[in-house]
């Protein structure tokens, strides 16, 4: 089913959604930029940005602001059109084309006035489902994103964890072939934060939903990815690429290990260095 959501003033995507979860072969690329490069007025905002995103992989693009890693977001998410290169979805070109891939903002822009069920079933709701439908369709995944006894209340009555579990699901459920996720958890104190990496890790073992996520938290990057795109300089440009090779699900005794400090070294080195 097809349907169209406003992410942004003046702008409609159109949403492809999935009824169940699937486990997914990692065996190829699901998403790929080809030479992506964006100027505003002249001036070279990203360069030459080619990327790939595997089938159920979770890859981080982690750098300094001003980078222009939420730029090539909008180029994926078909939001804004590249100058030059292109964007291809399970070998389809999609550049330009709005809708095709799941877009969460920092917020989780839920609608203060409905319910956590309607909040999360909305896409359905809008795509023509009944409300009833809609709902029952939804609230399968209720527990699988531990949401549990939520589906009544508004989301001024959750904590900011719960919040954003809601609209991960809303992302999910908008399209379950990738899902762009600028800074998820920026917005969340530090224990708040380490609680959701350890929730996002289990439930995302799960669903291996293909996921590219913007951060500037070094060590966020290196718990949560399979692969970090090192994003830096002005213009922006892919300077690095890093695999994690430690298996998931990590524990919370990974942060402090000597392997995850190597990694944070590395990554402190690069960044020093442009």
């Amino acid at each position: 089913m097809d349907f169209f959501i406003g992410v942004l003033p003046s702008v409609k995507l159109r949403i492809s959604f999935h009824t169940s979860i699937r486990r997914k072969d990692i065996s190829m690329d699901k998403l790929t930029t080809n030479h992506i490069s964006v100027s505003y007025d002249g001036v070279n905002i990203i360069e030459d940005i080619s990327i790939q995103l595997h089938n159920g992989e979770i890859v981080c693009l982690l750098g300094v602001s001003g980078a222009g890693k939420t730029t090539l977001f909008n180029v994926i998410s078909g939001l804004l059109k590249p100058d030059t290169g292109k964007v291809e979805l399970d070998g389809e070109d999609i550049t330009g084309k709005a809708g095709k891939v799941s877009y969460m903002l920092q917020k989780d822009l839920l609608l203060p006035f409905k319910t956590i069920i309607d909040n999360v079933s909305l896409p359905l709701i809008i795509g023509g489902s009944k409300k009833a439908e809609a709902r029952a369709a939804a609230s399968k995944y209720f527990e699988e994103f531990g949401l549990s006894g939520t589906e009544k209340k508004y989301p001024h009555q959750l904590s900011g964890g719960m919040r954003q579990r809601a609209a991960l699901l809303r992302t999910y459920l908008f399209s379950d072939k990738v899902a762009l996720l600028d800074e998820p958890f920026s917005a969340l104190d530090t224990i708040t934060k380490s609680s959701m990496h350890q929730w996002y890790l289990s439930v995302m073992n799960q669903i291996k939903l293909s996921t590219l996520f913007i951060t500037h938290d070094i060590d966020e990057a290196i718990l949560l990815s399979d692969r970090i795109y090192m994003m830096t300089g002005k213009p922006g440009k892919i300077t690095e690429e890093i695999r994690i090779k430690v298996p998931k699900p990590r524990s919370k005794e990974f942060v402090v290990s000597e392997e995850f400090m190597n990694y944070k070294r590395q990554i402190l080195k690069i960044l020093e260095n442009t």
